[in-house]
């Protein structure tokens, strides 16, 4: 009689649970950029409206650290119109109570709708 015993190996899940929320933290972060610069042009990319105030300009690539690895931020530029983002300071390379926030949300179970309004 052999029993089948089965070994996880931790360092390989904590690797893989890292990456997921990395994952998700660089997905919600570029989805709130990008919801922040349609607020600003008062239109979606490619629309065009009445009230539109600016134009976009595509985007330019920033890296942040967090504990999970670095994060790859798409960040819109506009014409017309300065765009500052509420979510990261200006010249920052680290954030971190950002993070703790997404996690907390992503560890309750918060959808990114909600994490958008609370943004």
């Amino acid at each position: 009689m052999s029993e089948k015993i089965v070994q996880l190996n931790e360092e390989i899940i904590k690797g893989q649970i890292k990456e997921l929320v990395r994952g998700s933290v660089e997905e919600t972060l570029n989805e709130l950029l990008e919801k922040e610069a349609e607020e600003l042009t008062q239109a979606a990319r490619y629309e065009c409206s009445e009230a539109r105030k600016g134009c976009r300009s595509g985007h330019y690539d920033r890296n942040i650290t967090t504990t999970f690895g670095d994060v790859k931020l798409h960040v819109p530029r506009l014409k017309g119109i300065p765009f500052e983002t509420g979510i990261i300071e200006r010249y920052r390379r680290r954030e971190s109570s950002v993070e703790e926030a997404l996690i907390e949300m992503y560890l309750v179970g918060v959808s990114v709708r909600r994490v958008e309004d609370m943004m």
